[in-house]
Parts: C-alpha cells; sequence; structure tokens
C-alpha cells in the first residue's frame, strides 16, 4: 500500500541500503547476492511504487551477466552502503526512472539533495539529480547556478531512447534530452529487438514493398486493409459491428494524420466511435474508471487496470499532447512514438467508453503525421494486434496490474471506483518498453505478412478473374461470388453452390475452374 513517510538526513544516514538475498518477495534470483541499486533503495524506504522489471545484483563471482529480470554485477560495482552511492550505481547503470525519482523526491527533504550538490558540485551525477528534482517537483532549491563545466546529457543514449540533443539548462549545466514533458514522459530502454527494428528501416521496406504495385491493386488494398483494421478495432473490444459502421471507422482512420491532436480532436473521435449518444456519458469522465468485471452477485468492482483520477485528465492530456508535438518535431522514431503517446491515452483512460479504438487510432495517427506509413496505405494494426489479442493484453496488464497495490480506492454507490490517494504520477512516469517491443512485433507482422498477403491476394484474384472472362464470358458479380465461394472451401465448389448458383457448369467445366484456382492461389 502507499508509504507516506518523509525521510529526513538523518533517518536516511542511518538508514541500511544494502541487503543479502537469495530469494526477493517470490522472485528467484539467478544466484545469491546483494541488492543494489533501485530495488535496494525502493526496499529500504518503501517507496509507493512497483519495483522495476529488472533489478540489479551483486555476485561474489566475478561475471557479469542479464537474464530475464536480473543484471548481475560483479563485486567491483557494488556500491557503498548508502542512498547517494546507490542512486549513482542507478543512473550509471540502470538507467533514469522517473517515477522513481518522483517518488524519492517527495520522501526525502529537500536539503538531503543540496547537501549531494554542494558536496559534489561539478558531478554529473550530482548535477542530473539536481535537474531532475527541480524538473520533477517544479521547486527550486537554495542552490546558485553552477558558472562552470561542461554540459552532460540526462539520458544516457545507450540505455534510453533520447529525443536528440534536447534542450540546455544553464542552472545545471545539464543537456535535457527527455522524450517527454514534466506532465507526461514515460521512457523506453534500449533492447536487442529494439535496436534491431529501428534499424531495420521498417517504413523504407513498406515503400520498396509498394513501389511496384500497381495503383490500383494499391488503391484496392488500402479499401480492404482499412475496413479489415477497422473491424477488428471493433472485435478486439468484444463487439461485431455492422458494415456501415465498421466502414465509417474505416473512413476515419483513413483520415489519420490529417488533424492535429488535441483535446477537442479526442472528443470529436470519441463521438465518431460511439455512435449513439443516448446510453452513454460523452466527453471526459467526471467519474471514476476501471477496466475489468463486476462480483457476479454482489456488483462490486473487480479491476484490472484503474484509470487515472478524473481530476487529473486535464493535466495528464495537456501533458499527452505537448509531448506528442516535442516528439513529432523531434527525430524520435515515429514508432516509439505511437508507442508513447498511444499506450499512455490507453492507461489513462479519459473516456467512459471508446477508448480502446482511439488508442489503436492514435497508432495510425502518429504513424502517418510522422510520415512512417507510405501514402495511399494503410497498416492494419488492429488486425496485428487482435491475432496477437494474449499477448496484448499482457503488455497492457505489465503497467496497469502492479499497480493495483498502490492505488488507494472504494467502491460508489453505482458499483464504481473512487481513488482517494494521488496516483497522477503512475499514468506521467512508467516504463513502455514491453509495449514498444509488442507493437514493434505487430507492425513487422504488418509489413511482412498481411500487406504481402493481400497485394498477392488481388493480383491473384485479377489473374483469375481474366481467365474466367476469357473462358466463361463471366460478369465481375458471378466472378466474385464464384472466387469467394472457392475461398471459403479450400479452393473447391460446394455441392450447394454447384445445383444453385452455378448449376449452368457442367462437371468437367466445374474441374477446369478448380484447377485453375489450384494453380493461380494455392500454388
Amino acid at each position: 500500500m502507499p508509504n507516506n513517510k518523509r525521510y529526513s538526513r538523518e533517518v536516511i544516514e542511518k538508514t541500511n541500503f544494502l541487503q543479502e538475498i537469495s530469494v526477493f518477495h517470490g522472485k528467484q534470483p539467478p544466484e545469491k547476492g546483494i541488492l543494489v541499486g533501485y530495488g535496494a533503495i525502493l526496499e529500504a524506504l518503501g517507496l509507493s511504487m512497483p519495483f522495476p522489471n529488472t533489478l540489479a545484483l551483486i555476485s561474489e563471482k566475478h561475471r557479469q551477466y542479464k537474464v530475464p529480470g536480473w543484471i548481475v554485477f560483479t563485486p567491483r560495482h557494488k556500491p557503498q552502503d548508502s542512498l547517494y552511492s546507490n542512486l549513482v550505481f542507478s543512473i550509471k547503470y540502470e538507467g533514469i526512472n522517473l517515477l522513481f525519482f518522483k517518488k524519492l523526491f517527495d520522501s526525502a527533504d529537500e536539503s538531503v539533495i543540496e547537501d549531494w550538490v554542494k558536496n559534489e558540485p561539478l558531478s554529473q551525477f550530482s548535477r542530473r539529480i539536481w535537474f531532475l528534482y527541480e524538473w520533477l517537483t517544479q521547486k527550486t532549491l537554495n542552490l546558485p547556478d553552477l558558472k562552470e563545466g561542461n554540459y552532460v546529457p540526462l539520458l544516457d543514449g545507450s540505455q534510453q531512447y533520447t529525443i536528440g540533443k534536447g534542450d540546455n539548462s544553464a542552472r545545471h549545466r545539464v543537456r535535457n534530452n527527455l522524450p517527454g514533458t514534466f506532465n507526461f514522459c514515460p521512457l523506453i530502454s534500449r533492447s536487442e529487438k529494439l535496436d534491431k527494428y529501428i534499424k531495420e528501416d521498417l517504413s523504407g521496406e513498406t515503400t520498396g514493398l509498394v513501389r511496384n504495385v500497381h495503383t490500383d491493386i494499391l488503391l484496392r488494398t488500402s479499401a480492404f486493409l482499412l475496413l479489415k483494421d477497422s473491424k477488428a478495432s471493433f472485435n478486439i473490444e468484444g463487439e461485431t459491428p455492422s458494415n456501415s459502421r465498421a466502414t465509417r471507422w474505416g473512413k476515419v482512420i483513413g483520415q489519420a494524420g490529417n488533424r492535429p491532436l488535441s483535446k477537442e480532436e479526442l472528443i470529436r473521435l470519441q463521438q465518431i466511435v460511439i455512435g449513439d449518444e443516448r446510453f452513454i456519458t460523452m466527453g471526459f469522465r467526471e467519474e471514476g474508471g476501471f477496466v475489468g468485471e463486476h462480483d457476479r452477485i454482489t456488483g462490486e468492482p473487480i479491476p484490472e487496470h484503474i484509470s487515472a483520477r478524473w481530476q487529473d485528465l486535464d493535466e495528464l492530456l495537456d501533458g499527452l499532447v505537448e509531448t506528442d508535438s516535442r516528439l513529432e518535431k523531434s527525430e524520435f522514431s515515429p514508432v516509439l512514438t505511437a508507442v508513447v503517446i498511444a499506450f499512455g491515452f490507453i492507461f489513462i483512460h479519459p473516456f467512459v467508453d471508446g477508448n480502446g479504438r482511439i488508442h489503436r487510432y492514435l497508432i495510425h495517427h502518429i504513424l502517418s503525421k510522422m510520415k512512417f506509413t507510405p501514402q495511399g496505405i494503410i497498416f492494419p494494426v488492429s488486425a496485428a494486434i487482435l491475432e496477437r489479442i494474449d499477448d496484448y493484453r499482457k503488455v497492457l496488464e505489465s503497467h496497469s496490474h502492479p499497480l493495483l497495490d498502490f492505488i488507494e480506492w472504494r467502491i460508489t454507490q453505482d458499483n464504481n471506483v473512487e481513488v482517494l490517494n494521488n496516483t497522477s504520477d503512475y499514468y506521467k512516469y512508467y516504463d513502455a518498453t514491453p509495449q514498444a517491443e509488442f507493437l514493434f512485433d505487430c507492425i513487422d507482422y504488418t509489413i511482412r505478412t498481411i500487406i504481402p498477403e493481400e497485394v498477392s491476394y488481388l493480383q491473384n484474384y485479377d489473374q483469375m478473374k481474366v481467365w474466367l472472362d476469357d473462358n466463361f464470358g463471366m460478369p465481375d458479380k458471378t466472378v466474385a461470388l464464384l472466387i469467394r465461394f472457392m475461398d471459403q472451401n479450400n479452393g473447391k465448389l460446394s455441392n450447394r453452390a454447384r445445383t444453385k448458383e452455378f448449376s449452368v457448369l457442367n462437371n468437367e467445366e466445374v474441374k477446369l475452374i478448380e484447377a485453375q484456382y489450384h494453380n493461380v492461389f494455392q500454388r
């Protein structure tokens, strides 16, 4: 549960931060060792946040390695048993964790941070901590501006994805390269998978894929993928839309990237998604929100995700929109930008209904606006997500489930939830690495499988259509019906179709058509 303790300089100095572990909160380390860094500080001070996905351990052996959930260091990496030494270790080897620093600064007296800077005014670590304190708390410490020292980047670009050059803070001699703003700044750690995807230039690969496709095929592919993606987005929510409703939302997806992101634009999108406003309270929530079930007997909420407090929505959405603008103008990856904005939106969950489809629309919007998506084509991201629906739920839960222990709430009269503590930081600052790897997987699958398969299908369809027209003089409508029947029956014309719609064909003609279908579609 949330810990609201405050720590003075004296308490922090007396606290032991290093402890040997063989099991840690039910998590099995690869070997016995000393917990250090963020994990050690969180355990010692009990700050109100989940432990990081990866914890740092000092081994007795002289071998450094990584395994899922752990990074193991040698004895020479061991920090001193103090808060500052463990913070230096964390910044050096684990990267910047904004939620951690915000929770630490909310709990520690500001004199503690002032002492660190006074003791080591030119240390890159004390300067970064100083900058983070004033940026995250929006308070100014009783310290003079620095007059010397080279500028140091806040984020290490070899550990986490940065905004590029960033903005210089002359007071701290720190370059702020955070990919976000004070009100909204998820971070993404570098990984082999993400670096590989970014290096592969999937956008360029798509452009090459469609470059030699006939314009007519490309237009028909795009139209099909729009409808496919629209239907998939509804299906993810457990809905089966009518063709007219799916087509209407598909048209909206097709216009993604044309209008700037704003709170007013989000409300417009919700109105289109919901359609019938009689049963839903439209606009941003003015009540609590959660994703989950209600107890079948009592009706009480069983949350799997608790939405941001409605009182915090203005601040959070302003931050999200400002961060979107900052990232779109920078050299930040379009896919990583889509991760930050789209998943940030779904975690905030600002509407009573329609959040999921707008979340997936935002992916289209950013990929199009930042010109990742080639003109004239649509990425059916929702279709790829639908095929990975279990993985999709896991990456959503990887953020939501650990937070449930730190959100205080009560049941309202209408069996909703009312959040009782301040939770806005959980939606501003988090690690979006799992979501980034998932979205890149979906886009990779879209580019290498879904789009080529649809282009190939339409090319084969046209080839089959020409053959049928040459040999049987079939009109387009009949060709479409025949191919659809054969698609549904593994290349065979069913007995029902042979005795009804295609009763004019004799057995030899049917065999000839089935052989040609096999040659064109199933070769």
